[in-house]
């Protein structure tokens, strides 16, 4: 079953619990994952599913950041919940441990030593952590700490 046939099925659960939340948010993703396969002209991989979950949230995430600093903690609050349901479709999140390792594989990939070729270590870091959902500036921030 594809995601999209899985939030149409969930949007069918919202609606009969007459739960607005969780309703709102999956009529969102349902119109992004729509709108990226009217755009690709097809319908979508699972791993091109999933970047448009993972935009979703990084925009969510986003956006706390700019409600908190514009003293809307309850816009911050709506935002956060959506995260948390948005997260459901998403494959589990890398760990501390799960990040450090893939950045020592990619180094010792690579063959990298300085800071120059810190793009060479994301890339081949990012193909480690395939099939994990990882924070991009945590990837970040051990890369420079092990190339630094």
């Amino acid at each position: 079953m594809s995601l999209i046939e899985t939030v149409s099925k969930g949007i069918v659960d919202a609606m009969k619990a007459k739960d607005s939340d969780v309703l709102g948010t999956l009529r969102m993703l349902k119109t992004a994952l729509t709108m990226r396969e009217v755009e690709k002209g097809r319908g979508l991989e699972p791993a091109e599913e999933l970047q448009v979950v993972a935009s979703l949230v990084k925009q969510r995430r986003d956006s706390i950041e700019q409600f908190t600093k514009g003293n809307r903690p309850e816009l911050a609050d709506k935002e956060a919940r959506e995260i948390v349901i948005l997260e459901r479709f998403q494959p589990p999140s890398a760990t501390a441990d799960d990040i450090d390792a893939a950045v020592a594989a990619a180094m010792a990939e690579t063959g990298a030593t300085s800071a120059k070729e810190f793009g060479k270590v994301m890339k081949a870091a990012i193909m480690h952590l395939a099939g994990k959902t990882a924070d991009g500036k945590a990837v970040s921030e051990t890369v420079k700490r092990k190339l630094g």
